[in-house]
């Protein structure tokens, strides 16, 4: 394949939903864990593609839906300091905090500002010598080596008024914590593609053969995602355990082995909380002994921050697969992409962001159990069970 169109060609989508309903004997529950895998399967309807006996559940793979209360708290605190200017991506202006949100804080005067790559924060840096500039240094493996090359060029440069406020997790142990919880429901994992194009799969070996489960690296394509169903339905009925790899175009075993070490030297394994589900041991990155002069946590002085989450919001449990978003009783009530109640409604890669852009507005109304649903859009060609 060459083109896009051809990763959504409606004649290849039928015949893998043909071959999945085929192979389908038992029911099986599935976890994709990428925030990205579930905008596409939400937005052209790949779930509804599947044999009722399969189950797709949503997993933790959005960062900005994980970063934790306290730490949004602690970026609207450094954000609003008036010698700081504070860098993010836009995602994360209209996260949540416990009181109000960065956005909020922009237009109380903070100098906060939009950049698309951390490295844009040195140029700043330098055009501002007087000031300390931050980034918010958000994200899975993902993003982690273009924040790191951004640190260890700070260091390079001597920008000693350059600062990240660190908040990147690790998906592995993640996959870990769900699967050790007594609510489990996950047989089978797909992949995050963009997390294995640059650390490999290697570390997602162990896992399966602990758990003895099938996980299949899979991308972000309708048909990319539904050759990984299948992949992972055909291992599970085969009682096959072990780690697949549809996303062969982009990921390799072994990752990226420069990205890889680019990591390890900047950053360190420590324990880190994901907002909704709580401390997973060794599941995130900090920065290393050497680079501490760069930590905005200890810069600014807001390493203890305390805050409660919202009673209503069950983020937590969606990015577990307990729950889906049209199961909360907040869901387009109380909480909308305009006044959100969780990180889940506002991220670009949120589940219920998903569900509310895409049509999935199903919950129970005042009267009776009924439900009711709005339209459908960007299904894939001619397939669609509207």
């Amino acid at each position: 394949m060459r083109f896009q169109d051809e990763y959504r060609d409606p004649v290849a989508a039928a015949k893998l939903q043909t071959a999945i309903a085929r192979v389908a004997t038992r029911p099986w529950t599935i976890m994709e864990v990428c925030g990205g895998q579930t905008h596409t399967i939400v937005k052209y309807g790949i779930d509804e593609l599947l044999p009722p006996q399969v189950e797709l559940v949503h997993g933790p793979g959005c960062p900005v839906c994980v970063t934790p209360l306290e730490l949004i708290d602690k970026a609207i605190a450094i954000a609003g300091r008036p010698e700081v200017i504070f860098c993010s991506f836009g995602d994360m202006l209209r996260v949540p905090g416990s009181q109000s949100d960065l956005f909020s804080t922009k237009a109380s005067g903070g100098d906060i500002r939009v950049v698309y790559s951390p490295l844009d924060c040195l140029k700043i840096a330098e055009q501002n010598p007087h000031r300390v500039v931050v980034f918010f240094a958000v994200g899975f493996e993902t993003t982690a080596p273009a924040n790191a090359m951004a640190v260890a060029q700070a260091k390079k440069r001597n920008l000693n008024n350059f600062a990240v406020l660190v908040s990147h997790v690790i998906v592995p142990p993640a996959m870990t914590a769900i699967l050790s919880s007594p609510n489990n429901r996950v047989q089978g994992f797909l992949g995050a593609g963009h997390v294995c194009a640059v650390m490999g799969y290697e570390e997602y070996i162990p896992i399966a053969e602990e758990f003895q489960i099938p996980i299949v690296v899979t991308g972000f394509e309708p048909l990319d995602l539904l050759e990984g169903i299948y992949e992972c339905i055909c291992m599970l009925e085969q009682n096959r355990i072990g780690v697949g790899n549809q996303y062969s175009r982009a990921v390799r075993r072994e990752g990226s082995p420069l990205a890889i070490q680019l990591i390890h030297d900047v950053f360190e394994v420590g324990d880190r909380k994901w907002r909704g589900i709580g401390t997973i041991p060794n599941s995130g990155y900090r920065l290393a002994p050497a680079y501490e002069q760069f930590d905005a946590e200890q810069r600014f002085d807001v390493a203890q921050f305390a805050v409660q989450e919202s009673e209503l919001c069950i983020s937590g449990q969606i990015l577990q697969g307990i729950k889906k978003p049209h199961q909360c009783q907040a869901f387009c009530k109380t909480c909308t992409p305009e006044h959100p109640l969780g990180a889940t409604m506002v991220s670009s890669e949120g589940a219920c962001a998903a569900y509310y852009n895409y049509g999935r507005l199903r919950h129970p109304m005042a009267v009776g159990s009924e439900t009711y649903q709005i339209h459908r859009r960007d299904r894939i060609g001619n397939v669609t069970l509207d």
